[in-house]
């Protein structure tokens, strides 16, 4: 059933279109790793609500996350995204995507609602950290944010080529990947919906 749901799921990526589906992200201008933000980005994430990133468990699990340790956006200690266990809502989005943007203020809204179920961002193939952290800020949240510029998490086993955005995906107690859905969600009653659909949780 797992296996069904997550092919269903994997599918739906590819099929649904979103309003940031098919559009070319900025061109990225140099080295946005950022494992040693500048002192400008720190400044700017001091002034959120923006959590550190959190500590991870060792090791990966079949239908987990892939192997990949992400700089968590605005410094901090970098996430090995293999370790993440839920439940848990992963959201990839960018400063540049307009859905994402619509996005943000129902997952941090759903975020500070409840503390059952972990919220995690990834701002993917965002050549603007400072927007990034900005547009965090004006949307109240209080997750902790990681920063994936360069797309090592796309095409990346069991993540399919990430082509829409915003993608959230569904992560079980035991770190497997329950559910990859490329839509936007509008109200923090739609994730949470999805939290119970996809999770049997809603927080």
């Amino acid at each position: 059933m797992r296996r069904a749901t997550l092919a269903a799921g994997l599918v739906g990526v590819l099929a649904v279109l979103t309003a940031c589906a098919g559009h070319q992200a900025p061109g990225y201008d140099g080295d946005k790793i950022l494992t040693s933000p500048p002192p400008d980005l720190v400044a700017i994430k001091k002034h959120t609500s923006i959590p550190d990133c959190p500590t991870t468990t060792s090791g990966s699990v079949d239908g987990g996350m892939p192997a990949v340790k992400l700089p968590c956006l605005g410094g901090g200690r970098p996430v090995d995204v293999a370790g993440l266990r839920g439940p848990m809502i992963v959201n990839f989005w960018a400063s540049w995507c307009g859905s994402c943007r619509d996005e943000m203020p129902a997952l941090a809204a759903y975020a500070k609602s409840q503390s059952s179920v972990k919220v995690l961002g990834v701002d993917f193939l965002d050549p603007q950290p400072a927007a990034a952290l900005g547009l965090a800020k004006q949307s109240n949240v209080a997750y902790p944010l990681v920063t994936d510029p360069k797309g090592a998490l796309d095409r990346r086993s069991p993540l399919p080529h990430i082509s829409a955005m915003p993608m959230t995906v569904f992560l079980d107690a035991k770190g497997t990947i329950a559910h990859i859905e490329a839509k936007a969600y509008t109200s923090e009653h739609d994730v949470r919906a999805a939290a119970q659909k996809y999770l049997g949780t809603a927080g």
